[in-house]
């Protein structure tokens, strides 16, 4: 603990950083009736707080390990810290990014001096390959979170805001491998232990969340990412240790809630956010949700702002429902003149922001409805009770595969034999589609396939294939090492395709 404190208070990360402010989120704490501000991080040069921890580090090296170059692996904002430092001290850098890296990531790097070598599907593969370019050519590892030094050079965030805002309650940091929340937690916790310190991790990559419930340092099988900055399977060492002594709670937020605390952030102070970037906004807005709190001071680590261009359609397509702003409805009414008016008059003062129908039968038609809601979940409840009294009505907000595939495929239902449904993940690079296509589609016929780019590092497939042995499909399935999950049982596919 103390040679993080040291550290941080004889640092050297300001030859590269600089001392960001704390914004005043003015409309978010309105509306949530307490202090919000937000540490903005992405007024780095390089638009994250990386930079602190990597020089940090890297000024601490001998002459002689200075002179070998370094290396590290990283998806994005570590690797430009290490670029930045390591250019700054006249240092070789090898950077390891895996292949779905988006490209404004790769690019930044390059144009920080780095020399990028792109390689595997994910972080953990790219770590592999450059353990082994340390060994093959004698360079020093640089690690982006389990190392003293660098959680030192994320330690001084937190020592600025204890400058810059005497009166904090809580503080809510993102969590990947624990540098971040490792290291300011510790600085916290030392001069402040009064503070609460609550991590914020997505849902479907809680590394620290699963590691302090099972008291060990779990490997998650899976990890989301789409909140790419933070798609690490396991803790780090070091870092689960600090975050055993310091953190006082971790809460998880879903891929939505990240998206509507982008917009969140984008309307208080004009910056956009990356999904991880997000994480402490989209923690304390759900923090509030069950904790009875008014005029607390509360912060946000707004960690990083290296999000894809394209990226934006999908995060403003799926604001609204982690907003709660938007509801996604499925309706059966009877095939007859009259029956949508109905529908829609029983919507009352709520507005229609999506329908898709296509004839179906003589007598019913299935239909699916985005309905604008003003007051979140109580008023969404209410507004479903009364559709309910004359309509057979199914909620599909929370539903990932309606509003992911289904909300673009509707219109066509279809009786084929032995139809089976998947959902697939594949890392998003050139020739990655046409190769799945040909591993899958070589054996079996295809029913239904509905592919759509969101921009993102993943591509999502959602395949109808008509297949009596489910266990050789899913035996072949094994094969294409993809992230997949038999969908025949959803209720989207079933109620419209």
């Amino acid at each position: 603990m103390h040679n993080i404190v040291k550290l941080a208070n004889s640092t050297r990360v300001y030859d590269v950083a600089t001392v960001t402010p704390l914004s005043h989120a003015h409309q978010l704490s309105k509306r949530l009736e307490n202090n919000i501000y937000l540490k903005r991080e992405d007024k780095q040069s390089i638009h994250t707080f990386k930079n602190r921890g990597a020089y940090q580090k890297i000024s601490s090296l001998t002459p002689e390990q200075k002179a070998k170059g370094v290396v590290t692996a990283s998806a994005g904002n570590h690797a430009q810290g290490v670029a930045l430092s390591a250019t700054k001290l006249g240092i070789n850098a090898l950077i390891v990014m895996p292949l779905s890296t988006p490209k404004i990531k790769v690019n930044a790097v390059k144009q920080l001096g780095g020399k990028v070598v792109l390689y595997g599907d994910v972080y953990d593969d790219a770590l592999k390959y450059a353990k082994q370019l340390e060994k093959q050519q004698d360079l020093v590892f640089i690690h982006p979170y389990d190392d003293i030094e660098v959680m030192a050079g994320q330690a001084t965030i937190a020592k600025e805001l204890l400058e810059q805002l005497p009166a904090i309650d809580k503080v809510f940091i993102p969590v990947g491998g624990g540098g971040l929340i490792g290291g300011m937690a510790t600085y916290l916790k030392h001069y402040a232990p009064n503070i609460r310190v609550i991590g914020v991790e997505p849902q479907d990559s809680p590394t620290l969340y699963e590691a302090l419930k099972h008291n060990e340092r779990v490997v998650l099988p899976e990890v989301g990412r789409f909140a790419d900055g933070v798609a690490v399977k396991q803790i780090g060492e070091k870092t689960f240790e600090m975050a055993k002594q310091f953190v006082d709670e971790v809460i998880l937020v879903s891929n939505d809630e990240l998206c509507a605390a982008i917009k969140d952030i984008y309307e208080d102070v004009r910056s956009i956010s990356e999904p991880a970037g997000a994480l402490s906004t989209a923690g304390i807005k759900k923090y509030l949700q069950t904790h009875d709190l008014k005029n607390e001071n509360l912060v946000s680590i707004v960690s990083g702002a290296n999000v894809n261009f394209d990226r934006l359609r999908y995060i403003s397509e799926r604001a609204d429902i982690g907003e709660n702003n938007e509801a996604i409805i499925a309706a059966t009414i009877d095939e007859k003149p009259g029956s949508f008016l109905k529908f829609c008059e029983m919507l009352k003062d709520h507005s229609i922001t999506e329908f898709n129908y296509r004839y179906g039968s003589d007598t019913q038609a299935r239909i699916f409805v985005g309905i604008s809601l003003n007051e979140g979940l109580n008023e969404k409840q209410v507004l479903l009770d009364r559709l309910s009294d004359s309509f057979d009505v199914l909620d599909m907000s929370d539903n990932s595969i309606a509003k992911t595939h289904i909300r673009y495929m509707v219109g066509g239902r279809s009786n084929c034999e032995h139809e089976v449904l998947y959902r697939f993940e594949f890392p998003e690079r050139p020739g990655a589609l046409l190769d799945f296509l040909k591993k899958v589609g070589s054996h079996w016929n295809i029913t239904l396939f509905h592919y759509r780019n969101h921009g993102a590092d993943f591509g999502r497939v959602l395949i109808g294939l008509q297949a009596q042995d489910v266990t050789q499909l899913e035996q072949s399935f094994d094969d294409l090492g993809f992230f997949y999950q038999n969908e025949t049982d959803n209720k989207a596919y079933q109620y419209f395709l």
